[in-house]
């Protein structure tokens, strides 16, 4: 069965159409003639892979890890870079025009297209096999940063924890549990937190100016990990979430910041605090608001010596119990699920006038912006945050403005 390629969708398949129902097929490149197979069959569209490749695409190229198309990671390394963020930038761009926004001229955000990515999840000591359960013990991946790999070859697999377990190691760590000679951290998924959280476990606690709470808290322990961006240093536990990608980080924080002016800020969604440790340089008034207690002890501890606010909530509750707070620029990085209804309808009846938006999924990310934009905000600018190259993944920045009244 043959088939042309016409387009990618999101998550990196390429569609096609046979007898006029769509056909979705992996590890192709828009514009191909493939001889397929069809492997799954549903009422709307087909899965097929690829049996020849007939007629190959100028943008097809050799890919160079050993492991792939059996890693569960990349799915894009067999298209050159360039074209990949074409793509990627396609994908972007059809998320927020399907939503009705209007989309200025996409802009990149990038680095290296390889030995970029600092953080892993292993399963048994290597990455999940794709559509498996099983493992592969890798011994290098080819868009680790060096020092990843360094952990990779000097550990071998019979040594590395077992069951889930998180790998941070980069060329920007400057201490790993409280070792300055050691730029990595290990730790299992099943290790319980630190003692110092135990406070923390208290659910349904809303905690109110938590810096009076956990002034001067340290935090210490095996997990910890501090990285210095920017000439600041953060510190996070390696079991939580920070971004995988150090070098584009440092590059979207400044595109974040850049033209923000006013005397007050907020950070919606703070984690750790990492935005917020760069934005009190243009704010005189810092608030942050995160649901995530641990995350929130790290960001009193890299804010310390910073005047600033906190509030342990929800961003939903927050919203609802302030909904009169004004500001004169918001950050806003919410979950893959995007802002929560309550934020999305404080952020347009509040009419700050500057906003920063930032997601990991452009399809949440594209609601969001739409229901802004009919509130009257303007879509100024929007970013392809390419955090992760030879990936479908998208992180995106939109920029966004309104007149105040």
């Amino acid at each position: 069965m043959e088939i042309t390629t016409e387009k990618i969708a999101f998550g990196g398949n390429c569609i096609g159409k046979i007898a006029g129902k769509n056909v979705f097929v992996p590890f192709a490149v828009p514009g191909e003639k493939l001889e397929i197979e069809i492997v799954e069959s549903k009422r709307d569209y087909d899965v097929a892979k690829i049996l020849k490749i007939l007629e190959p695409s100028e943008n097809r190229t050799e890919p160079l890890c050993p492991y792939y198309q059996k890693c569960g990671g990349c799915n894009m390394m067999h298209i050159k870079p360039e074209a990949q963020q074409e793509y990627r930038k396609s994908m972007l761009r059809e998320s927020f025009e399907r939503c009705g926004v209007q989309v200025p001229e996409i802009q990149i955000v990038s680095g290296e297209n390889y030995d970029y990515r600092c953080r892993f999840q292993l399963n048994n000591g290597g990455l999940s096999e794709r559509a498996s359960n099983r493992t592969i013990p890798v011994e290098k991946c080819v868009v680790a940063e060096n020092s990843v790999n360094e952990w990779l070859k000097n550990t071998p697999p019979h040594f590395r924890p077992e069951g889930r377990c998180h790998l941070f190691s980069s060329s920007k760590v400057i201490s790993a549990g409280g070792n300055s000679s050691v730029n990595y951290a290990v730790s299992a998924e099943e290790q319980k937190q630190q003692d110092n959280y135990a406070n923390l476990k208290k659910k349904n606690r809303n905690i109110k100016q938590v810096k009076k709470r956990y002034s001067g808290t340290q935090i210490s322990g095996s997990d910890i990990i501090t990285v210095e961006l920017l000439g600041k240093k953060i510190s996070f536990d390696v079991r939580g979430f920070f971004q995988s990608n150090l070098t584009v980080l440092e590059k979207s924080i400044q595109e974040i910041c850049r033209g923000l002016v006013g005397k007050s800020v907020l950070d919606m969604y703070s984690g750790c605090g990492t935005f917020s440790m760069f934005l009190a340089d243009y704010f005189e008034k810092l608030t942050l608001v995160e649901h995530n207690r641990d995350a929130l002890v790290f960001a009193e501890q890299n804010l310390s010596g910073i005047k600033h606010e906190s509030f342990g909530l929800s961003g939903a509750k927050w919203a609802e119990s302030n909904k009169d707070s004004y500001f004169d620029a918001v950050v806003i990085d919410p979950p893959r699920s995007g802002m929560e209804l309550e934020v999305r309808k404080y952020l347009c009846s509040s009419k700050i006038p500057q906003i920063r938006s930032v997601s990991c999924d452009p399809a949440t990310h594209a609601r969001d912006i739409a229901e802004l934009v009919s509130a009257g905000y303007k879509l100024e600018r929007l970013y392809l945050l390419d955090f992760y190259p030879n990936t479908s993944h998208i992180e995106s920045l939109a920029v966004l403005t309104r007149e105040i009244e």
